[in-house]
């Protein structure tokens, strides 16, 4: 870890994280690439027992708003996350099966040598305030970046959840 960063882990907050793909590449500029991402982000969460209270997926990078796991920190989380979405990715293709999507790296004709950056942000929070300030800065997140004109034409997100109490692609957990 870098000199003068710190982590705050075993307060019982929850953890605002942000995580960026290699040198920020679109690596998950396809539907299907953050499909893979969700179902492996819900597979990561029930294995290592941590409660998931927001999400967002964009084309270069991801932000969640998670508690600690039972056991470890958000660091092995992320650790797992980011080793099983990268090895999901790079596997190859089957041969003929040429309806499948090529991914961002593959029309470059060589794929980076990392899938995501070493770091990640981690924003501990405090109070109900800064939970809903991290919640509507993530769910802003597409609009602002003019992916679609509003937070209810990007399904990779939490915001269906908030807004209109209904499941989206990960399963939100309400309680603390």
């Amino acid at each position: 870890m870098p000199a003068g960063l710190r982590r705050y882990y075993g307060k019982g907050e929850l953890h605002f994280i942000t995580f960026s793909c290699y040198r920020r590449l679109p690596l998950l500029n396809t539907m299907r690439a953050r499909d893979i991402f969700a179902k492996e982000l819900g597979r990561v969460r029930d294995e290592m027992g941590f409660l998931l209270f927001g999400y967002m997926v964009m084309p270069e990078h991801v932000h969640l708003l998670m508690s600690e796991p039972r056991q470890g920190t958000p660091s092995t989380v992320l650790q797992k996350l980011k080793l099983r979405v990268s090895r999901k990715m790079r596997k190859r293709r089957r041969p003929g099966n040429t309806g499948q999507y090529r991914l961002p790296f593959e029309e470059l004709g060589e794929a980076p040598r990392a899938f995501w950056q070493a770091r990640f942000y981690d924003f501990n929070v405090y109070s109900e305030g800064k939970k809903k300030e991290k919640l509507n800065y993530m769910h802003a997140n597409p609009v602002i970046r003019g992916l679609v004109k509003h937070p209810r034409d990007w399904r990779w997100s939490s915001w269906s959840f908030y807004m209109k109490g209904e499941p989206g692609l990960i399963r939100i957990d309400v309680g603390e």
